[in-house]
């Protein structure tokens, strides 16, 4: 019998194989779970399909996380395909690349506020939208966050300050929603090569310093992040929320490198 069995996710922010949220999917879907992933633009269409045909035909939707009548749109999908809900991967972050270059204070206004609405503000707008389908029986909110919320990292710049907001709207939004028994979390992962980290400057070289600096001596692994994520869904995490869990190989707890 799997952890899962007999509940129902979707899985925002899968783009191609290398992603964490398609770990996550294999992980979640291997012990039981019936899945709806979603897609953003054609670009991203063919390679969602191909990867989906992998796993027990799962609901495929369009979804644009910054167009709310699209947010309300797939859930009305799910109300239809699954009835109920029992959990939500945010795996969603993006920034202009020009942004993500030199020095945060030359940030855009506009790509401010494109940041903070792709990687920020969209776990509340999918939360408000899913809460009729999961208020009845509870839930688990998942979402991907990075330390450069919490410290500086050179080159992450306004991302970072977007996901410190996305840390916050974790621990607000596991408030408003407790009282349904809607446990909120997010999984603060090392860095891993996927289509998104390609974008920050010098990441290799970030590679090999946590490699170096972790007290656990090696890089994260797609796979450890998306563990942690079953078992945040799962009914083992039933007293956790509003909770950053680092699965970094102990990096963030790091002062100084020797």
């Amino acid at each position: 019998m799997g952890l899962l069995d007999g509940k129902n996710g979707i899985i925002f922010g899968i783009a191609n194989k290398r992603s964490i949220a398609w770990a996550i999917a294999q992980a979640v879907a291997r012990e039981g779970a019936r899945l709806a992933l979603t897609y953003q633009g054609e670009r991203l269409k063919e390679n969602v399909e191909e990867l989906a045909e992998k796993l027990d035909k799962p609901a495929i939707l369009p979804c644009d996380v910054t167009d709310d009548e699209q947010i309300g749109s797939v859930f009305q999908n799910l109300k239809e395909e699954f009835g109920q809900l029992d959990f939500i991967i945010h795996a969603v972050a993006y920034a202009l690349r020009d942004d993500l270059e030199g020095h945060f204070v030359n940030t855009s206004r506009e790509g401010y506020r494109i940041a903070q609405d792709v990687s920020s503000y969209s776990l509340t707008a999918i939360c408000k939208y899913a809460l009729p389908l999961m208020k009845h029986n509870g839930g688990s909110v998942v979402a991907l966050t990075y330390l450069g919320g919490e410290k500086v990292i050179p080159h992450y710049n306004v991302m970072g300050v977007a996901k410190s907001a996305l840390d916050m709207s974790v621990r607000y939004l596991a408030y408003d929603l407790g009282e349904h028994n809607i446990r909120v979390n997010a999984i603060s992962a090392g860095p891993i090569k996927t289509l998104a980290s390609a974008g920050v400057s010098g990441f290799g070289k970030m590679l090999k310093h946590h490699q170096e600096n972790s007290p656990l001596k090696r890089n994260t692994e797609t796979a450890e992040v998306a563990d942690t994520a079953l078992f945040l869904c799962s009914n083992l995490a039933r007293g956790i929320t509003g909770e950053i869990i680092h699965v970094d190989s102990g990096y963030n707890i790091m002062g100084m490198s020797m």
